[in-house]
């Protein structure tokens, strides 16, 4: 299913044996738009730290009570590497965490996620192996952003600004960030609505503004969103259709 990024914060992480924290934000990947870490606060447990999990490690969300699962102990999460989240996470800091858990890498092609297929696995693999080069594998720059960063940035269309992203929306499965919501309530007509990050044609970092290759009137005639309901197949169809462009699970 597809998840509200501001809906996951405060969610608990459950260790085997016991609570770690709560998920203060998400690190994902600017170039594949995929989610890398979940940034845990791990309030009076470990006063003033904060502690980055791979998502592969996760186990069966339990929605309802809005706890999720990790194959860690509490001893492990307490001796892990010391890595700031107050400043750009680098490469050898992620060498640093997946040695010391044993992950495989996922610029070595370990998986993202709990729940994806053998083909999907081996797709995600080949698109981001395209994108990376090895010789890079111990940079500072691993093009990890925070999805708390992105939130409020203004969105630019073709001919003119009309918004800001309100949300993200993230697949559950595969972690993929499917949707940034635009908000326009600061533009009339106010409302809410999606866009793919398939759309988006630059962002600017240091002027905090994503580009859309989309025009006003597009954005504002386009489905409306209701972050009270669920992102669902029909809706998702109905988006791409109004705009006219492929659909990604087609």
């Amino acid at each position: 299913m597809l998840r509200s990024t501001k809906e996951l914060r405060g969610y608990t992480i459950r260790a085997t044996d016991g609570n770690i924290g709560k998920v203060h934000e998400l690190l994902f990947d600017d170039l594949a738009w995929i989610v890398r870490y979940l940034v845990v606060d791990t309030g009076n447990w470990l006063p003033g730290r904060k502690v980055l999990l791979w998502p592969g490690v996760l186990g069966q969300p339990d929605w309802q009570s809005q706890a999720l699962p990790v194959g860690l102990t509490r001893e492990q999460v307490e001796h892990s590497p010391a890595i700031s989240t107050d400043e750009p996470v680098s490469r050898q800091m992620e060498m640093d965490l997946h040695t010391y858990y044993g992950w495989t890498p996922y610029w070595r092609g370990g998986l993202p996620t709990f729940g994806l297929g053998a083909a999907a696995v081996a797709e995600t693999i080949a698109s981001e192996l395209k994108q990376k080069d090895e010789k890079d594998e111990r940079e500072s720059d691993p093009h990890l952003r925070s999805t708390r960063e992105v939130i409020g940035y203004h969105i630019q269309a073709r001919d003119g600004e009309i918004g800001h992203v309100g949300d993200l929306i993230v697949e559950d499965e595969t972690w993929f960030i499917r949707y940034l919501v635009i908000d326009t309530r600061n533009w009339l007509p106010a409302k809410k609505t999606l866009v793919s990050p398939d759309w988006v044609t630059d962002v600017d970092w240091a002027e905090s503004e994503v580009d859309v290759d989309l025009g006003e009137d597009q954005i504002r005639n386009a489905p409306e969103f209701d972050p009270s309901l669920p992102v669902n197949r029909e809706y998702e169809a109905r988006v791409y259709d109004f705009y006219g462009r492929p659909k990604y699970w087609e």
